[in-house]
């Protein structure tokens, strides 16, 4: 995991509907950068549900939120319309962003050893620095913590 006081990795990814994003783009802008394990499982789905619902907090707030995994731009899409989401899912199948934010870890599931993304939250200020960093985070308690850390 990258720690507060780094400069965050640019990244390029398409979205949900294959539009591309770069983190400079959202310069003067607070961004809410969270990596997730697979659209539509359990906890990814209640942390993005939480990240909707609260989503015009964060946009009072002047902060965007991005979630980023290594699905497919379609299965994006599909867990977008599923839960009617309003915010930005990035596609990262060829794991660019997530190895530049250190999210790609061995991970320890019922005694059997993977690499895949461990979930990792960043807050980024305007000027593209991380200001802070939470890694083991709660799905479903991690958007209101976010949003308590704009505040």
């Amino acid at each position: 995991m990258l720690q507060a006081g780094t400069k965050a990795p640019e990244f390029s990814l398409p979205d949900q509907n294959g539009k591309m994003h770069t983190l400079s783009e959202y310069a003067g802008r607070k961004v809410i950068l969270y990596f997730y394990p697979k659209d539509s499982t359990p906890g990814c789905t209640k942390q993005a549900c939480g990240f909707s619902e609260l989503y015009p907090q964060f946009t009072e707030k002047g902060a965007v939120v991005l979630g980023v995994s290594k699905d497919s731009v379609a299965s994006h899409k599909k867990f977008e319309e599923k839960y009617h989401l309003g915010f930005t899912l990035l596609s990262d199948p060829e794991l660019t962003a997530i190895q530049a934010y250190d999210v790609w870890q061995e991970k320890k599931n019922y005694g059997k050893v993977s690499m895949g993304v461990v979930r990792t939250t960043y807050l980024i200020d305007e000027n593209g620095m991380i200001v802070k960093a939470f890694d083991k985070v709660k799905a479903a308690e991690n958007p209101a913590q976010m949003l308590e850390e704009l505040a």
